[in-house]
């Protein structure tokens, strides 16, 4: 934030509202410069953080919204993707319909609407090696990613 307000309380609320920096006025350039940097110093290095996702032998990055099993390329629609991100980032706990509904329409999953199992199914059998499904139905909560061992259910 670029400011002549200078009291403290206006420095709170700037940054209270998601501003990375606060500069008032009178600045020099040269403090602005160095400023910009330390952003974008911060901003690439959490981008790289959250680039890439490993689960086993399962590959995804966030930037490039690919997906790899190994050294193949999977096909991925974009829903796809993102409940496979979403049941990644979360391994070892059940995700409910409702938190993907939240993920993917920003509201709540309708009681009879199918389209969310239609995703999973598809993405199950993309996933599926040798019988076995990386994500497991828990009954009544939602979905389960189980990497290399699970069982399809």
């Amino acid at each position: 934030m670029l400011t002549a307000r200078t009291e403290q309380a206006d420095r709170i609320s700037g940054l209270n509202a998601c501003a990375d920096d606060y500069l008032p006025k009178p600045f020099g350039p040269e403090e602005l410069l160095a400023r910009i940097q330390a952003v974008l110093r911060r901003a690439s290095q959490s981008g790289l953080e959250a680039k890439a996702l490993q689960a086993g032998s399962l590959r995804l990055d966030s930037v490039t919204r690919q997906a790899w099993r190994g050294t193949t390329r999977l096909e991925l629609t974009s829903v796809e993707f993102e409940i496979l991100s979403l049941l990644v980032r979360s391994a070892g706990r059940s995700v409910s319909r409702d938190e993907i509904a939240g993920i993917l329409y920003h509201r709540e999953a309708l009681p009879y609407e199918r389209a969310i199992d239609v995703h999973v199914s598809h993405l199950r059998k993309k996933l599926e090696l040798q019988g076995r499904s990386m994500i497991r139905t828990v009954r009544g909560v939602g979905y389960l990613f189980c990497a290399e061992t699970g069982t399809g259910s």
